[in-house]
């Protein structure tokens, strides 16, 4: 060792304190930031059916078939091509009596049919509400505006929350005396998509007359990013 030239002296101090440089610990800074994205809806869905109650099963059932066939015949006649109807639920199920002393009876049967009606005329969800309770629906499950496809959407706002979960990083970076070195991570937390569902009831249809007003309003996609950023003086 002691005969080595002076320049390779040098450079066997100097080597372990380039290593320990290069392998020195950096910072993480982890950023969050949400983005809402609004479109006007162009879809809605409604749940709407019959309930029926009777004695006995098959009266339940045969009552609430009739009823709800009846609704049924006057949609389509409304939409005529311009939406479509499919079954969504269908139960049918005792009603009990609780006498103080002694054992539940069956005091009678609840039939429920329910069926989703999905138009994209968006005009047509208040006489859909107004056909069907007069044509003996007496529930309105629930009313839900939508897209067809909210893809678009959900894309914009993953770019926006994106951004601005960088920009947010690189900020805390220069306000620390640092530079961002490299993105580490990068998470999309889970969101709810659009806007809550509508709950409507109808107690009888009879008592339904004045047409229905339905406000679509907005719907809001949203998006939440954090993005870990590893960061060096």
């Amino acid at each position: 060792m002691f005969g080595m030239k002076p320049w390779l002296w040098c450079l066997w101090f100097v080597l372990p304190a380039w290593t320990q440089e290069a392998q020195a610990p950096k910072a993480q800074i982890r950023a969050s930031a949400d983005a809402v994205v609004q479109a006007r809806p162009d879809q809605a869905q409604i749940e709407l059916g019959v309930i029926s109650q009777a004695p006995t099963a098959q009266a339940a059932a045969a009552q609430n078939a009739a009823q709800l066939e009846a609704v049924l015949a006057r949609l389509r006649k409304l939409l005529a091509g311009r939406g479509d109807i499919q079954t969504s639920g269908y139960s049918l199920t005792p009603n009990y009596r609780y006498p103080k002393d002694g054992k539940p009876e069956i005091a009678g049967y609840t039939a429920s049919n329910i069926v989703e009606v999905r138009t994209q005329d968006l005009k047509l969800v208040g006489p859909v509400i107004d056909a069907a309770t007069q044509a003996g629906a007496n529930t309105i499950h629930s009313l839900r505006f939508t897209l067809r496809d909210d893809e678009a959407l959900r894309l914009e706002a993953l770019r926006q929350a994106t951004r601005r979960a960088h920009a947010r990083a690189e900020a805390m970076a220069a306000a620390s005396g640092l530079k961002p070195v490299r993105i580490v991570s990068i998470e999309l937390a889970p969101t709810a998509p659009i806007r809550p569902v509508r709950e409507l009831a109808v107690a009888r249809a009879a008592e339904v007359t004045a047409p229905t007003p339905v406000e679509p309003g907005i719907i809001e996609v949203h998006a939440s990013v954090t993005v870990v950023v590893e960061a060096a003086p």
